[in-house]
């Protein structure tokens, strides 16, 4: 139970609704407890009529008195019950919805470097699957706790009143029953956690197949990965089914000792009755139905134990991501100036997951609204220049400053709001192109959006599609060809008019007339802005105010484009490589 303890905060936020909720649970209880009283009259009115020692109209009239209240406690009950239900089930939604949301923002507050280490499908397993088996235990499982708790109080006390003898006969069987839920309940914890992993795995590795669809079909593998679905599929079936075989036991045994005790009722009852120890066969009659009414809550407590060690095991899973402090946080409550010059000074940096050092002692000056492009083999280190820019990681050493303040004491919201940054894997969502591009200003005018996408060259494409900028994408955008996708990424980045451009290698599925028109806006829009290029091509880099040039994580050349053709070096072997490309490819 230390895992669900997380809850006792959302429970304080609703506590008036809980309260209520506990209120009418009790009063519903009361009332529908008058039936079995109601009964023993009945029968003792019968007894009498039979002995002809009350007239026929007395008998008729408390006759019909007993059934009136019989009838209008019943539907006084109901009526509570549906409305307990209303509170209580009703804050399950609601602490249902205050957790995802809580899961959400701290999925959102986590660094990249999470991201790598956990897998998608385990992610969105958490927020689906086990925040639901957790509103299970703080709305059916709680609703049930106090109903039971509740009835199982007021009908003893009603039962010991009526007679303490045969009341003690009746509830020798429920200790056995708290025995045997103890031992169930552990082992239902057990199987639950494994359930729930197992889960997990079928949730990513059906994530990753849908993701990579294109892939598998290319590949022609269909067979294999319904193979390895099948075999994961299998794994998760057969822990369902061991975790079902002990949950299986609950109610056997509780229709088992339920039934012990009206046979106790009856036989010892009988008996009572035939030694004149009771006065009615009513007497009888009213604890059967006691017990009866006993049958249901006695078989909950299997059924709300099963579900508070499901939501305990579900909690536990949870509480692992939310209790991971964020490696990226927001320093500065006050507002910060994004717009001067970007240092690196002696910057090294290594990923985590990896253990690979990207970075070695960088020493980089980028000038207030200069335009720098950064070129490279791939694994250089030219896209970690760029997350180190926007914070997505923060640096092992060194100092790297914009406005000659250490970005880790720039407030972040600001930083990244004045950075339009363009991955190089294009990223879109299933959204329309319009909203797409209009990602980064939410408030942005179709003006703008069409604007935008006419400096990233993509406003010819959209206006053929039948519903122009309000088609919606697929999942990642796979409506559009790569070099669509890019043009709309960089739409996206230039709508925003940050301070700030960086562009990671995202011309690379353009052709080079195209790249030539996009840069020309780029020029154009890009005055007083910083500007960083990441780029395989000396066509993207040449037009730059400074070239940087990166090898295994060191900067092995820096000038312009003009500086560095004339001298040796990786910028020159590539320059003539890929004019002669160009030249054989217009021959």
């Amino acid at each position: 139970m230390k895992a669900l303890q997380h809850l006792n905060k959302y429970f304080y936020k609703y506590k008036t609704y809980l309260i209520i909720g506990v209120i009418i649970t009790i009063v519903a209880r009361i009332f529908l407890l008058y039936t079995p009283r109601y009964v023993k009259k009945i029968f003792i009115v019968v007894e009498q009529g039979l002995n002809q020692s009350i007239s026929n109209d007395v008998f008729r009239a408390e006759l019909i008195e007993a059934i009136l209240y019989i009838v209008v406690s019943a539907l006084i009950g109901a009526i509570l019950t549906f409305f307990m239900r209303q509170t209580i089930i009703n804050v399950s939604r609601y602490i249902e919805f205050d957790l995802k949301n809580e899961v959400y923002r701290q999925y959102q507050k986590l660094s990249l470097n999470f991201y790598k280490k956990n897998r998608t499908g385990d992610l969105m397993n958490r927020i689906s699957e086990d925040v639901g088996r957790v509103r299970m235990y703080v709305g059916p499982a709680l609703m049930y706790s106090i109903n039971t708790i509740t009835l199982f109080v007021i009908v003893i006390i009603y039962m010991v009143n009526a007679s303490p003898k045969l009341t003690l006969y009746t509830v020798i069987p429920l200790p056995i029953l708290s025995v045997i839920i103890y031992k169930l309940s552990r082992e239902i914890h057990k199987r639950s956690t494994i359930v729930q992993e197992y889960l997990s795995n079928l949730s990513t590795y059906t994530q990753e197949s849908f993701s990579g669809i294109s892939v598998i079909k290319a590949y022609g593998i269909e067979p294999l990965t319904s193979k390895n679905f099948n075999t994961l599929a299998m794994e998760s079936k057969e822990k369902q089914i061991s975790l079902t075989r002990v949950q299986a036991w609950f109610f056997p045994m509780m229709i088992l000792l339920i039934g012990t005790s009206n046979l106790l009722v009856i036989y010892i009852g009988g008996m009572q009755y035939m030694n004149g120890e009771i006065e009615s066969l009513g007497t009888i009659a009213e604890f059967i139905i006691y017990v009866n009414m006993l049958t249901w809550p006695v078989a909950t407590v299997g059924w709300v134990t099963s579900i508070v060690q499901q939501a305990e095991a579900s909690q536990k899973r949870i509480n692992e991501f939310l209790k991971i402090e964020p490696e990226i946080t927001n320093t500065v409550d006050y507002a910060t100036e994004i717009d001067g010059d970007i240092v690196f000074k002696d910057v090294s940096f290594t990923y985590d997951d990896t253990n690979i050092q990207a970075l070695h002692n960088i020493n980089l000056t980028i000038k207030k609204g200069e335009t720098v492009a950064i070129l490279g083999k791939t694994g250089s280190g030219k896209s970690t220049i760029l997350d180190l820019i926007c914070r997505l990681y923060d640096i092992d050493s060194g100092t790297l400053t914009i406005n000659d303040v250490p970005i880790s004491q720039l407030n972040l919201n600001n930083l990244r709001n004045d950075i339009g940054y363009v991955p190089q894997d294009a990223f879109l969502f299933s959204d329309s192109i319009k909203n797409n591009i209009k990602f980064g200003k939410e408030d942005a005018s179709d003006d703008d959006v069409i604007q935008a996408a006419k400096l990233a060259h993509v406003h010819k494409n959209i206006v053929t599609f039948k519903n122009g900028y309000n088609t919606v994408l697929g999942e990642r955008g796979i409506t559009l060809s790569g070099g669509q996708k890019q043009r709309v990424s960089i739409a996206r980045a230039i709508i925003k008019a940050p301070n700030i451009l960086l562009f990671d290698d995202c011309l690379s599925a353009v052709d080079t007339e195209t790249e030539e028109k996009i840069l020309k806006n780029l020029n154009r829009i890009s005055n007083n802005k910083t500007t960083v290029i990441v780029s395989h091509r000396v066509s993207s880099a040449k037009n730059a105010d400074k070239i940087v040039v990166l090898e295994n994580g060191h900067i092995v050349q820096e000038g312009t484009h003009e500086e560095l053709i004339n001298i040796e070096g990786y910028y020159k072997h590539l320059y003539l490589k890929q004019l002669s490309e160009s030249a054989a490819g217009h021959l």
